[in-house]
């Protein structure tokens, strides 16, 4: 097979580019791209971070801000809202000019290894109660509201330590 029916019998496992790809084309992606992210750095009125916690070879293990990589044809606005969403299970308000740009390079990890990343300063209410049905503390995904930044942050996010 040459590399262009190598490229069509990829194509024709993605049936829509805007609603992701598949899990083993991602990641060949992420090996040979930087992957453009949102970051969502999101606060209450008391100032506390709600971050999420990780559990993946990729990320390792701690917590971390929500975040997701923008989709081919998405605009920003819309992948801040969808992270909201798939994350946290609600909207957030946001501001659209990022407070930090960062290009991150992993340089042990080929797969998901560099990473152009936006930080948005977004706000829920503190009534926001993270929805952590199912799931304990040491479970990925499990949402915990933060007055300081915790010492066991992932190691990709410390350069948003001094936000949290």
């Amino acid at each position: 097979m040459n590399i262009l029916e190598a490229i069509k019998n990829l194509e024709n496992h993605i049936t829509n580019p805007k609603d992701g790809l598949p899990e083993e084309v991602f990641l060949f992606v992420s090996r040979i791209i930087p992957m453009v992210n949102v970051d969502l750095l999101i606060k209450d009125e008391n100032k506390r971070t709600l971050l999420a916690w990780r559990k993946d070879k990729f990320g390792g293990t701690g917590w971390h801000i929500p975040g997701g990589i923008i989709r081919y044809k998405e605009k920003i606005e819309t992948r801040i809202q969808k992270v909201a969403e798939v994350e946290i299970g609600t909207i957030v308000k946001f501001n659209p000019i990022p407070i930090s740009y960062n290009e991150i390079i992993i340089n042990e990890q080929q797969t998901r290894g560099h990473f152009i990343s936006m930080l948005f300063n977004c706000f829920l209410s503190e009534k926001y109660i993270p929805h952590n049905i199912g799931i304990n503390s040491n479970d990925a995904g499990y949402l915990a509201w933060h007055k300081s930044c915790p010492d066991n942050l992932i190691k990709v996010h410390e350069i948003y330590r001094k936000y949290i």
